[in-house]
This record gives structure tokens, C-alpha cells and sequence, in this order.
């Protein structure tokens, strides 16, 4: 039976938003077409995870549950990927393209020998071959590709984009035993944000600050908005450029890539390294004082002020709407 395979990314046994997303849109795309969908997750002690993944569409999950997977490695997950991939045979693999998802995904096509679509932001099936939509020249056009026949597709999905969504069900758990990881570079630890702050890959609502808040003491002001809204916190990369907040915060070309609901920029001019990763927000709110600054160009909403005089504004509104 033709199929789709979905990658699920995991932190701590705890699944991540993205591939709920991604097997959710495995489902939608399958049921037209009388597909499969199966899953595979690789980690160490995450096979009790494996029940999560029934409810979203998979029929099946591969668990690759390991030692020598507790942290993640581009080595050893793709051995696991691969594994599964030469059980099932596939038609396509989908990835979340989160950080670790873009690192995973190019490295699992080499192993196939077939090429890879990222970034897609639109899916559609047309004779059992994916074509894809993705924002190319830092999102000033979208590109319409495909695998050239090649299979299976590997297709990076960009969070945010695809909603995940219940469907019912239970999957057969089957174990990827016997394998014997090859893994030359080990990761010793993962340092996590401080304050458990929200990823700004995955949150539905973001605040940023860039160069307008004049220093990193500011960015106090940023988290207590993102605090009232339930947002994570982001930034341009000016300000991370001058140390003001760590690089994981970052926004845009060189950045990640992000779609949000709501989008909040305060004192960021907008340059295009920083609208080619958040352009695709829903709904993007614009606060600086510059009336002809180029992110009011993208906004929906634009507030032509001091951010220092706006933003404590906003603060003190949602303070009384959550009061009331």
C-alpha cells in the first residue's frame, strides 16, 4: 500500500507541536488518495509517546527507542528514519521544518539517493506525485515544485502553517529493533532557554523587539507583553547582533522562520532579511515611530509612535481586560 511516513520530533518524551501538524496534513493529503500514514520516532524512553500519534492519523509507528538517541544526532536519527522508511517503502516523508527538522530532512534524502522539497507552505497530490508552494527570494514570489518523480518525497512542512487536528484512532506500535548506531559526533547536552521562555518557531502569537529598544534592558518590556498574550519572544537581528538577546530569538533569513496568528513588531524597521521570516504571519501589528519605515508595507495594523509610550499602553489594557 502507498503511504506517507511523518518524522516526529520529540523533547523529553514530549512531542512537538510541529509534528502534530505535519501528520495531521499527512492525514488530510492521504485520505483522498486511500493512503497510508505511519510514523516514526526515535528517541530513548519515548515509546509510551507512541499512543499520542493514533489520534492524529497514523495507522502505524515505527519507535526507534535507544540509549544512544536520548539526544538528538543527525546521525543516528536519520539511521532510524531510513530503517523505517526500508519497512514501510513509502511514497513520501514528511518532516516539520523546525531546527531540527531542516537538519534532519537533507540528510535522510541523501541516504535515500532522492531529492527534497523544504520550507512548503501548500501541498497538493496530483497523480501520486506531491507539488509543493514555498516563498523563494526571501518571500517575495512562491516557487510550485516537485521531486521529479523521484520517491520517496521528502517534504519539509513550515510550522504553523498546517493544522494539526484530532481525528480519532489508535496506531500498532512496532519496534526498530536491532539497529546499531553509527554515531561519530555525540551530544553531550542540551542547554535550554532560560525561564522556559516559549519557541519562537512554534508559538502562535510573537513579540519582537529590534533595534528601537535602544538596549537589552528593554527587552523586560517585551517579555512582560509576550507574558499577558501567552507569546513567545523574538527579535531582529540588529538586536542580536549588538548581544542584547540570545541568537535562538532571532527572526528572519538568518533566523527561523516563522507563521504565527499574531505577529507583534515593535521598533523594527523592517528590513527584508527580517520580512523574509515573518511575512507569512497572519495577522502582523507594526509599532515605530518611523511613518515610512518598510515594515508598515507588510502590516495590518500600524501604530506610528514611541514604542515606550505605546507599548506600556498595551500592557495596562490587557492588565484590565484580564481584571475584569
Amino acid at each position: 500500500m502507498a503511504g506517507i511516513l511523518v518524522f516526529i520530533e520529540q523533547r523529553d518524551g514530549a512531542i512537538r507541536k510541529g509534528s502534530f501538524e505535519a501528520l495531521s496534513e499527512a492525514r488530510r493529503q492521504a485520505a483522498g488518495a486511500g493512503w497510508e500514514v505511519a510514523a516514526v520516532l526515535p528517541g530513548s524512553g519515548v515509546a509510551s509517546a507512541a499512543g499520542d500519534l493514533g489520534g492524529y492519523g497514523a495507522s502505524r509507528v515505527f519507535v526507534a527507542d535507544d540509549a544512544a538517541l536520548k539526544l538528538y544526532s543527525a546521525e543516528g536519527y536519520a539511521q532510524a528514519v531510513v530503517a523505517a522508511v526500508e519497512k514501510m517503502e513509502p511514497d513520501a516523508v514528511f518532516f516539520s521544518a523546525t531546527a531540527m527538522g531542516r537538519d534532519l530532512a537533507p540528510r535522510v534524502a541523501a541516504r535515500l539517493g532522492v531529492g527534497g522539497l523544504a520550507d512548503v507552505t501548500a501541498l497538493s497530490l496530483e497523480n501520486g506525485t506531491f507539488v509543493a508552494r514555498r516563498p523563494v527570494y526571501s518571500a517575495k514570489a512562491f516557487a510550485t515544485v516537485d521531486c521529479a518523480g523521484k520517491k520517496p518525497q521528502v517534504i519539509g512542512l513550515r510550522p504553523n502553517v498546517f493544522a494539526a487536528e484530532q481525528a480519532g484512532g489508535t496506531a500498532e506500535v512496532v519496534s526498530l529493533d536491532g539497529l546499531s548506531y553509527s554515531i561519530r559526533a555525540v551530544v553531550k547536552e542540551l542547554l535550554e532557554s532560560a525561564g522556559g521562555e516559549v519557541d519562537v518557531a512554534e508559538a502562535n502569537i510573537i513579540v519582537s523587539g529590534g533595534r528601537g529598544l535602544k538596549g537589552p534592558e528593554n527587552f523586560a518590556l517585551m517579555r512582560e507583553l509576550a507574558g499577558l498574550l501567552g507569546a513567545a519572544v523574538g527579535a531582529s537581528r540588529a538586536a542580536v547582533d549588538a548581544g542584547w538577546i540570545d541568537h535562538s530569538h532571532q527572526v528572519g533569513q538568518t533566523g527561523k522562520v516563522v507563521s504565527p496568528t499574531l505577529y507583534i513588531a515593535c521598533g523594527i524597521s523592517g528590513a527584508i532579511q527580517h520580512l523574509a521570516g515573518m511575512s507569512s504571519s497572519k495577522i502582523i501589528v507594526a509599532v515605530n515611530k518611523d511613518p515610512d519605515a518598510p515594515i508598515f508595507k507588510v502590516a495590518d495594523y500600524g501604530v506610528v509612535g514611541d514604542l515606550f509610550d505605546v507599548v506600556p499602553a498595551m500592557v495596562e489594557e490587557l492588565k484590565k481586560l484580564q481584571a475584569a
